[in-house]
């Protein structure tokens, strides 16, 4: 497969006030004129690779196939870890190997991945800190500009690269409630869970909420009108995942929830007996 679109996406973790996204696209737009730019986002929690494996496998659908993707979200930048490109059914990828590919290899059907080691498709001088303006960016361009990502270096399995997994979800009645965890925030301080939307289908019936570990419980209803102003609640997000929020109002900063936090997604109410015996085990 070719790149057809010559459009070139962006996701990093860099942020929009220094000047490392802008060096990027000077980079691809020096090497390939004719691609156009654009930014998946920036605004990657800083290191977090299991958002931006999230991010890019959900994303990447809505794009046009022969799309080349260069995502950098790089914590082991300067190490030994590999640069890869993979090659789907569909679109490129260009990435550090570090599980940023994961939700995309799994969403996708994988055709070839190559360990990006040609220095020909590399700025000349590489900085040991920044991979995406000298080894990422000009790759990306040269593979809008249609070159084969056989020369790029040797093939690799797509199954050897590194695989971050989501954290799992766990029932013990029967998957009327379950335990999971938050995953990250976005910029309004909604909270995406664990939870996906495959736990809401059991029997049809709508989901409770999703208990805090405190014990509050946040209601689950379609959107944010259906509270008032001000009050929390849990949706199905846009996104496939179960999400926490606030209407008009910051979930993360005033229910003290964070990364991590354990959760438990309730499809039935709980009775007296099953609260205290929750309790109990915490």
């Amino acid at each position: 497969m070719k790149p057809s679109s010559q459009l070139v996406a962006l996701m990093t973790d860099f942020g929009l006030q220094d000047p490392y996204v802008g060096m990027m696209k000077g980079v691809i737009a020096g090497l390939s004129p004719f691609s156009s730019i654009v930014d998946l986002t920036h605004g990657i929690q800083a290191q977090n690779v299991l958002q931006g494996a999230l991010y890019l496998g959900l994303s990447a659908p809505y794009f046009p196939d022969g799309t080349v993707f260069v995502a950098v979200v790089d914590p082991g930048v300067g190490t030994n870890r590999k640069a890869v490109a993979l090659v789907t059914e569909k679109q490129f990828f260009v990435a550090p190997d570090n599980g940023l590919l994961s939700y995309v290899m799994k969403t996708q059907k994988s055709e070839a991945c190559y360990s990006i080691t040609n220095p020909s498709f590399m700025l000349p001088v590489q900085s040991a800190t920044f991979h995406g303006r000298d080894i990422f960016a000009p790759v990306a361009a040269h593979l809008a500009n249609g070159t084969d990502p056989a020369n790029l270096g040797d093939a690799i399995e797509p199954e050897q690269c590194v695989e971050v997994v989501l954290p799992e979800n766990s029932s013990t009645d029967g998957g009327f409630s379950w335990k999971g965890e938050v995953l990250f925030t976005d910029v309004y301080g909604n909270l995406v869970t664990s939870f996906t939307d495959g736990l809401l289908n059991r029997e049809g019936e709508p989901a409770v909420g999703i208990r805090m570990e405190n014990g509050t419980v946040l209601p689950f209803h379609r959107t944010y009108g259906d509270v008032d102003e001000g009050k929390a609640l849990s949706y199905r997000g846009s996104s496939g995942f179960l999400e926490i929020g606030i209407r008009n109002g910051n979930a993360s900063r005033s229910l003290g929830l964070r990364p991590g936090d354990s959760i438990v997604l309730l499809l039935k109410p709980e009775t007296s007996q099953e609260r205290h015996t929750e309790r109990h085990r915490r």
